[in-house]
């Protein structure tokens, strides 16, 4: 029987980020109860940063190494990847996940662009395929492509299908909602201004949007990213319901400047589309300000939170 399956496992990230702070502070403010938690990390790497005031169980990951605040190092990669590792071998209710350092990932010979990824090579089966949505209360952002050269972003009819025919999947099972609404980003500038700026919109979107409705999506047609999240900031400001339950970005920067813009560190990723959800603060290792015992922990609590709802 896997005595974890009901259990939050936290990873604390890269040992030289802010990753343990941010975890014992945020655990020490939500007053969980010890026995629905378990931590992904080192005893001496987290003694480091601060104290627990609970007896969580730790699941001991090797680190010979000192941490070293604000130090990139492929020991620090390997702890993150043997964290990343060891979580999805537990098998637990919901994954918590501290920051990560890519480079320092790559300098361990872990050839990643991000956390997600690892995620998806431990967790995937069947041809499943982990998305990034990020929220912030009921505004939420989804990623056609992730962590990649903006020269390198290609989209397919099929691929833009899919993914929204899988996030529709995700808002009826995980967030109730039955007909989600979808607004999507247009690729180009101005939505292509009728293919003078570009073709993707009459090639790609279009047409995938009319495949969409014909299957009974409710989604917008492509309309220009500048634009299309003005309402979703004045809704959040004013604590209003979003216009759209979902807004789909065609690349990283188009969908995370604005959530962030607005949500700051209220903003979770959510890792969707394999077996179980993971979530992480929106922001990065900070390594600035690592070991200064300065870190805001919020977006640590919104990402526990964020599982616990």
């Amino acid at each position: 029987m896997n005595s974890y399956k009901n259990k939050i496992a936290i990873t604390t990230g890269d040992p030289n980020g802010i990753g343990a702070e941010i975890t014992i502070k945020a655990l020490k403010e939500l007053d969980l109860p010890a026995d629905r938690v378990v931590i992904i990390s080192n005893k001496r790497v987290l003694d480091f940063y601060g104290k627990l005031d609970k007896d969580y169980e730790i699941i001991e990951i090797p680190y010979s190494t000192k941490a070293v605040p604000g130090q990139v190092t492929a020991e620090a990669g390997e702890f993150s990847f043997r964290s990343l590792k060891t979580v999805c071998e537990l098998r637990p209710k919901a994954i918590v996940t501290a920051p990560v350092a890519k480079n320092a990932l790559h300098l361990a010979g872990h050839i990643y662009n991000g956390q997600t990824e690892v995620l998806q090579k431990f967790l995937s089966h069947n041809g499943q395929l982990a998305e990034m949505l990020f929220i912030a209360r009921d505004f939420r952002v989804l990623l056609l492509t992730r962590h990649c050269a903006l020269k390198d972003v290609t989209l397919t009819k099929d691929f833009v299908i899919n993914k929204v025919l899988n996030l529709k999947e995700f808002f009826n099972k995980h967030f109730g909602i039955e007909k989600p609404s979808f607004a999507i980003c247009g690729f180009n500038p101005h939505s292509g201004e009728d293919g003078i700026l570009g073709q993707e919109e009459i090639e790609i979107l279009n047409p995938a949007v009319d495949d969409l409705r014909k299957s009974g999506i409710s989604i917008t047609n492509p309309l220009p990213a500048d634009t299309l999240f003005v309402n979703a900031g004045k809704a959040f400001y004013q604590n209003k319901k979003c216009p759209y339950d979902c807004y789909i970005a065609n690349y990283h920067d188009q969908g995370l400047i604005p959530i962030k813009t607005v949500a700051g560190d209220e903003t979770v990723n959510m890792t969707i589309g394999l077996d179980m959800i993971r979530t992480s603060p929106g922001h990065g290792t900070a390594f600035d300000i690592a070991g200064k015992n300065i870190a805001s922990e919020a977006g640590m609590i919104s990402a526990i939170k964020a599982v616990l709802d």
